[in-house]
Formats: C-alpha cells, structure tokens, sequence
C-alpha cells in the first residue's frame, strides 16, 4: 500500500492540495451570446471611450451656462441636437438647442436645463429655473479607451457581458468547462426506478453532484455505476474523455472501499481525510494522470465536501474574482456542538427576525438524513472543540 502524503489534514490545506492536482483548463473565444456564466481567461480593455461624445444626461436644452443663471430668462431656439444626430452649429449667446437624453452636447453649450423646467413657444424657451452643466456626461466619464472594464477571474454575468459590448468586444476568451466524471460505487446503491430489495438505496449522489457541477459552471459527465469490484472502476474509466474524476462512495476503512485501494494501489495518493463533518473520509489522489477527488458515499458528505472542499478548489484554479461563499454572521437559535478536532459544517435553516439574521438547526446530524440538506439554506461553522450556545453569533455560509 502506498504511503501517504497526507493525512487528516485542514480543509485548508485540503482545498490547496486539491487546487493543485486540478488541471488548468484551456480557454475558448465565444461569441457575446453563448458566454453567459463563463470566466474570463484575460483581462478585457476598452477600445472606445464611453461616452464617446460630451452628451446630455436627460431630455431638455442645451445652453450657455452664463446665459441661464438668472431665471426667469428667454433664450432663443435655433435647433436640436438627437441621439444619432447632432446638431451641426455652434449655441452663440443668447441662444438653445432642444436636446434629448444621449445625444451629443452641441459647440458653445456647456449647460442642460431639462423639459420640466421649460416652456416653450415656437423659437421662444423661458428657463424657469437654471441649466445645470453636471447633466452633461462627459466624453470617457465612464471608461476611456484602453482602460480596463473586466478582470481575468470575473464570472461574465449579464451586466459584465453589457459592459463587455459596450467596451466593444463581440467575443471574449474564456476558460474551457472542465468536464467532470461522476461515478457512484457501491452493491447496495441501484438507479431510481429499480424494484428495491431490503439494504439496497437508490442514487441519489450523482443526481445531486451533477446538480453542484451545472450549477458551479462545469460539464458533468455521469458514468456507469460501479459495484464493489476494483476492476469494475477501471473498466467504467476505460475511454472515458475527463479533466476530472469525482467517486462517490469507497473512500473509507472498510474491506471493500475500492476507491481508496485503487488510488493506492496503482495511483497516487494527495491526501486521505479531512478534519471535518460530516465529509472527513475524502480522498484526493491521481489514476493514470486523472484527478481523482473521492467523496464519501453518505449523501449529505457528498454534498457538503463538493461544497466546502471541491467548490473553493475549483475558484481558486480558475482565479475567480468572486468568492465561493457567502459568509455571514447570524444569530444562533439554538445550540450548535462542536466536534473535538474537526470542523463542523451543520445544515441550518437561515431567516430574518425583524431585522436580524436568525439561524435555525435543523435537527438532521446524521450524514445519511437528506431531507435536512433539502430543506436547509445555510451551513452553520463550528470550530473545533468550539460549540456555539443558543443566543450567540455564528459563521454561517448562505447557500
């Protein structure tokens, strides 16, 4: 059996270990429209100034400033200035141009007065109150032509990838979706709709997992499950086309955790336990080149591992901008335990009381109880030997 590297070791240390062992995936250049949700591979520059013009920030007239101090006062209309289409002249003293919102300020003019403030008749316009040369948007006041809008790391969400046309860019190079295997083990797990006889469960993990892999902008690739049998694994690995391997099941100490004797036995082993809970057994190792990261076969370890311990691994790959989790400060309903020597992560029900973050335990501790995971919206942190008592503020990650 091949030493280990590491054992029982830090979430910490784990999410770096197995940042480490993930291949870095390729970019691809896409089109504006089939790049929602990807990240940025590069950095992205503006090739224009936005504005490109000095233009009005509402719809009104354009004037001299010094002309529309004192109020009421006549200014003379001699044109108009539109979105698209200017107005060609130069505004002398004494004189406006009708402006609509966006369209370019005309030369002479360094003032708008907007239409609630005017009335107007033929080529008459009475200023009822002053112009305002702050609703005017200057040329480049947002960004400037080789200014940077956008960070390599930056998830390209609908706004990022408005202001990615607005810098003028119709594609943009992001990093390629790593594809991810997920292959559940074990002779007691079968497919949903089979008849299920005593000791057996349906499989829950990968529908669960390819749910996490979608949502965390990765292409899943379920293969076919895998009985206690070593050779049964490797032959479902055959020609399979992976970045990644993520096993669900056969990662503990028993007599028949295949997973963990075929990362030891052919493979190379990263680390192998955890000092947390529920999840402590996961293994992270290498096969034939392939990452492997081996989740437990309980339902809720699986689920909470690829989020605490996969998730953050994977941002830290890609260099994302965003954070994996939203962490916040909450008010424990009730008790929370504390566990001697791991870190605990226990489901919670996370609401508003009036104002305050209130976070509730839902009473599900064992790790194969889903309909605890199902209902909760937070997991609680609990720091080793370090229980939080009914009234305190807790760690909390809002799912």
């Amino acid at each position: 059996m091949q030493r280990l590297h590491r054992q029982q070791i830090d979430l910490e240390e784990a999410i770096h270990l197995l940042k480490d062992t993930l291949p870095l995936p390729g970019t691809e250049i896409l089109p504006l429209t089939q790049a929602a949700g990807r990240v940025l591979s590069h950095a992205l520059a503006a090739t224009v100034d936005h504005p490109s013009v000095d233009d009005s920030a509402m719809d009104g007239i354009a004037c001299r400033l010094q002309d529309s101090q004192n109020t009421p006062v006549i200014l003379k209309l001699v044109g108009e200035s539109r979105a698209g289409e200017g107005f060609s002249g130069i505004v002398s003293p004494g004189e406006c141009v009708r402006i609509y919102t966006g369209a370019p300020v005309p030369e002479g003019a360094d003032a708008i007065c907007k239409v609630e403030d005017l009335q107007i008749e033929g080529d008459q316009v009475t200023l009822l109150h002053p112009a305002r040369s702050q609703d005017i948007r200057h040329r480049g006041s947002d960004f400037q032509t080789g200014q940077l809008g956008l960070q390599k790391g930056d998830v390209l969400s609908a706004a990022r990838l408005a202001l990615a046309a607005s810098m003028g860019h119709r594609e943009v190079q992001v990093y390629r979706k790593l594809r991810v295997g997920i292959l559940s083990t074990g002779d007691e797990v079968i497919e949903v709709g089979e008849p299920l006889s005593p000791g057996q469960v349906y499989d829950s993990n990968k529908y669960g997992l390819y749910a996490q892999l979608l949502e965390l902008g990765l292409e899943p690739v379920l293969l076919p499950h895998a009985t206690d049998h070593i050779e049964k694994v490797k032959e479902n690995l055959k020609n399979a086309d992976l970045d990644v391997l993520l096993t669900s099941g056969g990662v503990s100490m028993g007599n028949y955790d295949i997973v963990r004797d075929l990362l030891f036995s052919e493979g190379e082993v990263k680390f192998w336990k955890v000092n947390l809970r529920p999840g402590g057994p996961a293994l992270c190792g290498l096969w034939q080149s392939l990452p492997v990261l081996g989740l437990p076969g309980n339902p809720v370890s699986a689920l909470v591992v690829f989020e605490v311990l996969f998730k953050p691994a994977v941002f830290a790959l890609l260099e994302r901008t965003d954070p994996p989790h939203r962490r916040v400060k909450a008010r424990a309903g009730k008790a929370f335990k504390a566990v001697p020597r791991k870190t605990a992560y226990w489901r919670a029900r996370l609401s508003f009381e009036g104002a305050e973050l209130v976070v509730q335990d839902l009473n599900a501790p064992l790790s194969n109880m889903l309909r605890g995971l199902a209902w909760a919206n937070a997991l609680v942190v609990v720091q080793p030997g370090a229980g939080i008592e009914a009234g305190d503020l807790a760690e909390v990650i809002w799912l």
